[in-house]
């Protein structure tokens, strides 16, 4: 038999649009946008967010879409995402040390605009990859979606001994709801938390980088409606219930410690963790349920003050931040969450 290779994150690019303060926010655009005893609320919730900046392709304090139909944020989106992508592939390309023609498999990951022909397609012209590259278009995954895109496209490189690209891009700046909507603590959250990033990882087979062990997941179909992302006529509208903290607490734990036992390891062995930071909760329930010391979550905790929860590029963020660290983490846990409700979680362990 031949020797299998192991499929390796050889490089990651980032791009992010303008940011804004999250006190320029609040001052000059939601303050006024929530009105009523809803404004007190939000102000402290904004306050509580654990976020300090946050980037937007299209800044509501420049520009409001909040009164927009679907139809024109979905035209916007094309407009907005294309630059933004290319730019992240063209940086990861690069960290890999490929062109874009070595690409076998090109997955975008996007649950925040649709348009065809898609990203997969238009940058895959406009970069240059080859006419047999094959694609996958990843949507409605949500916050979680970066994990089964690297899954997808580990087990590509395994089987076919080629690279492969993952990009995921969101513009969640798009789905500001009009003042006129119902209004509540979900949207309000949802409205304090969320920003705009595409990030792209390349995978190869071996090489220097990280070596992707396995992707795993568990979902509780009982909670399905605990985290809903519904596409509207003013555009996409996020539920987000107070109990996923909980749900996240019941599984969390039995997740990572069977993915860290099929290695032979425990989480003492890790000294890289990469949560997506759905919220401060979040990462409060991760750091109790598997008893972290408080320094583990620091780099997710950093993530969402710079960043904001940026949906499915959040914890490849925490990831490129964590592989630009001194010393880089030997091991790292990727862990993320999103509807359904899911936990999907990565091993990765670092090759020189």
């Amino acid at each position: 038999m031949g020797i299998v290779s192991v499929p390796v994150i050889a490089g990651l690019g980032t791009a992010q649009p303008p940011s804004a303060s999250q006190d320029e926010l609040w001052e000059g655009f939601f303050s006024r946008h929530f009105s009523g005893t809803t404004r007190s609320l939000a102000q402290r919730i904004f306050a509580n967010s654990g976020v300090t900046r946050r980037q937007a392709a299209v800044n509501p304090l420049i520009e409001d879409v909040s009164d927009w139909p679907t139809e024109r944020r979905m035209r916007r989106y094309q407009v907005e995402a294309l630059p933004l992508g290319k730019e992240a592939v063209g940086r990861a390309l690069t960290a890999a040390g490929l062109d874009a023609s070595d690409i076998g498999l090109f997955i975008v990951c996007s649950c925040t605009g649709y348009a065809t022909p898609g990203l997969d397609i238009l940058l895959a012209r406009d970069l240059g990859m080859a006419p047999d590259t094959q694609r996958m278009f990843v949507g409605h995954m949500g916050c979680y979606a970066a994990l089964p895109g690297l899954g997808a496209a580990s087990d590509f490189v395994t089987a076919r001994g080629r690279p492969a690209l993952l990009l995921c891009a969101e513009l969640t700046s798009l789905h500001i709801q009009p003042s006129t909507a119902r209004v509540d603590t979900q949207q309000i959250v949802s409205h304090a938390l969320f920003s705009d990033a595409a990030v792209a990882a390349v995978v190869v087979p071996d090489g220097r980088g990280y070596a992707l062990r396995e992707v795993t997941s568990v979902t509780d179909t009982s909670t399905a409606d605990h985290m809903t992302w519904d596409v509207t006529d003013a555009g996409f509208r996020m539920g987000l219930s107070p109990k996923v903290p909980q749900v996240l607490s019941r599984h969390v734990r039995g997740l990572v410690d069977d993915l860290l036992a099929r290695h032979g390891g425990v989480s003492s062995d890790v000294d890289g963790w990469a949560v997506h930071p759905g919220g401060p909760r979040i990462l409060n329930v991760v750091e109790r349920e598997l008893a972290l010391p408080p320094e583990a979550l620091a780099a997710s905790r950093a993530t969402l003050d710079e960043h904001g929860n940026c949906s499915s590029p959040t914890v490849l963020l925490i990831l490129d931040g964590l592989s630009r660290s001194t010393p880089a983490p030997r091991r790292v846990v990727m862990l993320a969450f999103g509807p359904g409700l899911t936990l999907y979680a990565a091993l990765l362990d670092r090759q020189d």
